[in-house]
C-alpha cells in the first residue's frame, strides 16, 4: 500500500475513523506520519485527517493575509492543529471557507442544538401559535373578519393539539 501524502513510500501507519457512519482510512508512510504529527498527539492535524489532507486550508482567506479572530485571537493554524474553533466569533471570522468543511462533517451548516422530540414539537406549535396570533391581530385591525374567524379556528385547533 502506498502513502497517500507522498505517493512514493510504502504506508506503514494506517488511520481509520468512522464519521456519520462512513469509514475513512488514511495510509501514511513513517516519514509523512511524523511530519503530520501522528506520533505526537499535540502536533496531530485533526482537521486535516478528518476532512482529507489539506482540507483545513479551505478556511484561509483569499488574500495572502492570515485571518485572526478579533475576539479570541484564534488563527487558521490553530484550527488545523486542534480541529476546533476558539469561540462563536470564529465562525463569523472564518465563515468563507467553513461552509464547505462543515457540510462535509455535519448534516448542515447551521447549529440547531439537541432537544427531545416532544419538546421540539411543542416549540414548533408555540411558534405557529405566535404567528397565528399576530395574523389574527392584523386581520381584526384591518376588519377582515372572515380571515379572523378562520385564524381563530386554526388557533383553537392548534391549542388542542398542544394540550394533547
Amino acid at each position: 500500500m502506498i502513502c497517500e501524502v507522498c505517493q512514493t513510500e510504502n504506508a506503514t501507519v494506517h488511520l481509520t475513523q468512522i464519521i456519520s457512519g462512513k469509514m475513512q482510512k488514511i495510509d501514511l508512510c513513517e516519514k509523512c506520519a511524523k511530519e503530520k504529527g501522528v506520533a505526537d498527539p499535540a502536533g496531530f492535524s485533526l482537521a486535516d485527517m478528518l476532512l482529507g489532507l489539506g482540507a483545513a486550508d479551505e478556511i484561509k482567506s483569499s488574500g495572502s493575509e492570515e485571518l485572526v479572530c478579533p475576539q479570541c485571537g484564534f488563527t487558521q493554524p490553530d484550527f488545523k492543529k486542534t480541529g476546533r474553533l476558539g469561540c462563536p466569533q470564529c465562525y463569523v471570522t472564518f465563515a468563507e471557507g467553513l461552509g464547505v468543511i462543515l457540510k462535509d462533517m455535519h448534516k448542515g451548516i447551521h447549529h440547531k442544538g439537541k432537544i427531545p422530540a416532544r419538546a421540539a414539537r411543542a416549540q414548533e406549535y408555540q411558534n405557529k401559535l405566535k404567528g397565528l396570533h399576530a395574523d389574527l391581530q392584523t386581520a381584526v385591525q384591518s376588519e377582515n373578519y372572515e380571515q379572523a374567524a378562520s385564524l381563530r379556528d386554526q388557533i383553537s385547533h392548534l391549542e388542542t393539539q398542544l394540550k394533547n
